[in-house]
């Protein structure tokens, strides 16, 4: 079934942000912290102070034009930002590798009594070194979108 659930969860915490947001994070180990999601306020404080830098510049714009609350426009405003400006995608041909050998590996898996099966490097070890993606933003009165 659909689900709009975007989750990220670790041993010090959890956010959920659909249909509202929810985190809780362990201020010291044993405080249970995790255990008792944080009141609305303070859910939105740590939403705000972890903004991803593309809903900084762009959220207000996604909200108004997007599709699944502004998540569409703002991929597709980024991938159109770094093609027009000459900037690298956020993803290459490696995560392609990746992800669309997911299926077959399943198969392979479930063929197998589900045994563990694991994914090629497609990178050859090159992802040691690669540089970390800068997530950057994008200039939105450049891309013509500042007074939607």
């Amino acid at each position: 079934p659909y689900s709009r659930i975007n989750m990220l969860t670790g041993t010090k915490g959890i956010a959920m942000s659909y249909p509202k947001f929810y985190v809780a994070f362990e201020k010291a180990v044993g405080d249970n912290g995790a255990h008792g999601y944080f009141d609305d306020a303070k859910a939105d404080e740590v939403r705000v102070k972890y903004r991803h830098p593309l809903w900084k510049v762009a959220g207000e714009v996604a909200s108004k034009v997007g599709g699944h609350g502004g998540m569409d426009f703002l991929m597709d405003l980024r991938w159109a930002y770094c093609l027009q400006n000459g900037l690298p995608l956020d993803m290459d041909v490696y995560d392609l590798a990746s992800w669309t050998s997911i299926y077959q590996l399943s198969e392979v898996s479930v063929k197998n009594r589900s045994a563990v099966v694991d994914i090629p490097d497609f990178t050859r070890g090159g992802w040691r070194t690669a540089k970390p993606l800068d997530i950057g933003g994008v200039d939105i009165a450049k891309m013509g979108l500042g007074g939607v």
